[in-house]
């Protein structure tokens, strides 16, 4: 073989070799862009994953946000509501606070109810003697149904009358602007054994007070309709 037939043996095999690292690096660089692409989806998916999650969490805290504050508008209303109506149904018990201010001014009516009051106060002590105690302005009022009251009692108790004593400490006096603040008596009696261990107290306001609260609930339901429980 002469150096020609050599020098093109070894160009056909150079480029054969050329070939096939051409080839070979083609397809190593096709492997490796989609090696490339397949962790770039990865990480494109992966970071996709994680603001995916972050929205979530985000979204259930603002979510929880909502209803925590929605609950605290709602407990806010309901307390206002709640306000508005014990304050509705505290000016009706002002209202007949007032009213019992009138009971007194009719002198001949006043006076019979003086006597029921001490009547019904004796019937619950069923005491053999007792300490009346009433305002100072009341005392003139007691003292005329005093006799007559003790005797209404014994009938209906069948005892003998029973000894009064009427207390030199009084009650306190009508509410006026003076005592808008302070201790007031709207008028009836208070009644106790002469132990001071039972005390009845049969006061406009003592009555007042009892008569309310018993009504309370039917003056609610007039007031406000019915109330879910």
């Amino acid at each position: 073989m002469n150096d020609a037939d050599v020098s093109k043996q070894i160009q056909q095999m150079v480029r054969f070799i050329r070939q096939e690292a051409e080839e070979k690096a083609n397809e190593i660089s096709v492997s490796a862009e989609e090696e490339f692409n397949i962790e770039k989806l990865q990480l494109v998916e992966a970071e996709k994953k994680k603001i995916r999650q972050e929205y979530e969490r985000k979204d259930k805290q603002v979510q929880v946000r909502k209803k925590i504050e929605y609950s605290m508008q709602l407990n806010a209303s309901r307390i206002k509501v709640l306000q508005a109506q014990d304050d509705l149904v505290n000016s009706m018990k002002e209202a007949g606070s007032k009213e019992l201010l009138n009971v007194s001014q009719n002198q001949g009516s006043y006076k019979n109810l003086l006597k029921d009051l001490i009547v019904q106060s004796l019937l619950r002590l069923k005491e053999p003697s007792v300490l009346l105690r009433c305002r100072k302005e009341d005392e003139g009022f007691v003292g005329s149904v005093l006799d007559s009251a003790k005797k209404e009692y014994a009938e209906k108790a069948t005892v003998h009358p029973p000894e009064i004593i009427v207390d030199s400490v009084y009650l306190p006096p009508a509410p006026s602007d003076a005592t808008a603040h302070g201790l007031f008596c709207s008028g009836g009696v208070v009644l106790a054994s002469r132990d001071g261990k039972i005390v009845f107290e049969n006061t406009l306001d003592a009555r007042l007070d009892v008569v309310f609260r018993k009504k309370l609930p039917e003056i609610r339901k007039l007031l406000f309709g019915q109330v879910a429980a």
